[in-house]
């Protein structure tokens, strides 16, 4: 996936002169996972700048750049770091647009990694893209493969509002196809990975790994799951969505971001309002404990969702049917 990333940002800075990138360690070190590597080497450090350890400073930098016709994609290090720079975020780029009554377009991506796994810690290891899906104006892609990271960075690099591009620690070293021609990912169009009968799985990023390997566990149980990934928290795909509860009736939402006030509720809601007379089994959602993320990776492993919480919501489903 880190290589999916680089090749994106690599295509779209020799496509247009326009964008450019901006973060800490992004240059001759290549961030901290790769994803940018040697890009300061082809393009020079006018377009791959590095930054100072001032999150909110080079996002309002990057606001003023998008404002006046360029296209900056800024990373920054950890989902955590983007609070302090959530007003340059949702009062300035979201914002900015409708507050100057469509004079104004801020067009830049702000890429950052989320999820825990690692034992970083609770300051570097939140998922957090809720918490920007709730801001209207901003555009929260959060994808689960190579071929959907690249095609999704293209499509956001191309996109003329702020976009959001949640990339997970875990996944940077997930290998998948990637095709050598040009392509894009359309923003807001959600991924059946897997088609079934018995239940609708509903997840994004990594979550959706897990969730197609409880796929796979549950079909040797006669349960036939399928698997939806959202792919876009804003703008969401629900016609997706309420085509696979009508069918199945049944739904478990998947998420690592934690489990109260988290985004599953929200298409709980989707659901109930508009699909309601299919269900056949309470909606359930599978997310991370509410408390703070450990640094003891057992202690990790037991907050975060796992595969058998999964299986175990499933298998809940079913049986509520037959009682």
């Amino acid at each position: 996936m880190a290589q999916a990333l680089n090749e994106a940002l690599r295509e779209e800075m020799a496509r247009d002169n326009r964008v450019f990138l901006m973060g800490e360690d992004i240059g001759d070190y290549g961030g901290i996972f790769k994803v940018t590597k040697d890009l300061a080497a082809a393009f020079g450090k006018e377009r791959v700048r590095d930054t100072p350890i001032s999150e909110s400073g080079f996002i309002g930098a990057g606001v003023g750049a998008a404002m006046t016709g360029l296209i900056p994609v800024i990373e920054i290090m950890w989902i955590d770091f983007t609070l302090v720079a959530m007003d340059q975020i949702l009062n300035q780029a979201a914002k900015m647009k409708y507050m100057s009554g469509g004079q104004t377009s801020v067009p830049m991506v702000i890429r950052t990694q989320g999820g825990g796994g690692r034992g970083n810690g609770a300051q570097h290891s939140q998922s957090l893209e809720t918490l920007f899906a709730h801001i209207p104006g901003i555009k929260v892609v959060v994808p689960s493969t190579p071929y959907d990271a690249k095609g999704l960075l293209k499509a956001a690099i191309r996109d003329n509002a702020p976009v959001l591009f949640v990339e997970n620690k875990m996944m940077y070293t997930k290998k998948g196809p990637v095709p050598e021609e040009d392509y894009i990912v359309p923003i807001g169009v959600a991924d059946i990975k897997r088609s079934g009968n018995d239940v609708t799985i509903i997840s994004l990023s990594r979550m959706v790994d897990y969730s197609l390997e409880a796929a796979q566990i549950l079909e040797q149980e006669g349960i036939s799951a399928e698997v939806i990934d959202l792919r876009t928290l804003d703008p969401l795909d629900k016609e997706t969505i309420l085509h696979s509860v009508r069918k199945t009736m049944r739904v478990v939402i998947v998420h690592e971001a934690h489990l109260s006030f988290g985004w599953g509720a929200e298409v709980c809601a989707i659901i109930q309002e508009e699909a309601f007379d299919y269900l056949d089994a309470p909606i359930m959602r599978v997310g991370t404990k509410d408390v703070p993320i450990p640094f003891n990776r057992n202690l990790e492993k037991m907050t975060l969702p796992q595969v058998s919480d999964i299986v175990n919501a499933v298998k809940k489903q079913v049986n509520a049917l037959h009682v």
